[in-house]
């Protein structure tokens, strides 16, 4: 997977943060993908970043997103699983196993990204990435997932709000 996106310096501050986070993303993404093949080689983040130029913002915010995914892949996973009707985790593509993994992190342990901010941005990743197929499905699964999960009642509290304003 090779990537020649970069953000741009001359974006406002206020669309700046978004272009890094979606960036970051990006990366993200790429460093997860790079790790179901190469997570026995403890150099493997080391060579990733060596081959990048980016901000340390963009860097934390990515590494952020990976080492959560890491941390909490067992569970993710099992939401994968249990979410995904006819799917195994094992038979999914790689890219979209990864997008679905990074987005149910940011929706379950990244309180300050909105639910339709993280969902959002996992459908751009897979029109990147994959196919049109895979758009669907990651919006479908974690759809799924925000109205379903109980952890994630804030954010439904939060979308409801910007969904249905006050008269």
């Amino acid at each position: 997977m090779s990537m020649t996106v970069s953000p741009e310096s001359s974006i406002p501050q206020s669309g700046r943060i978004n272009v890094s986070r979606r960036f970051a993303r990006q990366l993200a993404l790429q460093m997860l993908f790079q790790h179901e093949f190469q997570d026995r080689d403890p150099s493997w983040q080391d060579k990733f970043w060596s081959s990048q130029s980016t901000s340390q913002e963009v860097r934390t915010f990515t590494s952020f997103l990976v080492e959560g995914v890491l941390k909490h892949q067992k569970e993710i996973d099992e939401l994968i699983r249990h979410f995904a009707v006819d799917w195994s985790l094992e038979r999914m593509p790689v890219v979209d196993r990864n997008i679905l993994r990074c987005a149910i992190f940011e929706l379950l342990w990244a309180p300050d990204i909105p639910a339709m901010a993280t969902i959002n941005e996992a459908i751009e990743l897979a029109k990147l990435f994959a196919d049109d197929e895979a758009k669907k499905f990651v919006n479908g699964l974690l759809d799924h997932v925000l109205r379903d999960d109980l952890r994630l009642t804030e954010k439904r509290k939060h979308l409801k709000q910007k969904t249905f304003p006050a008269e």
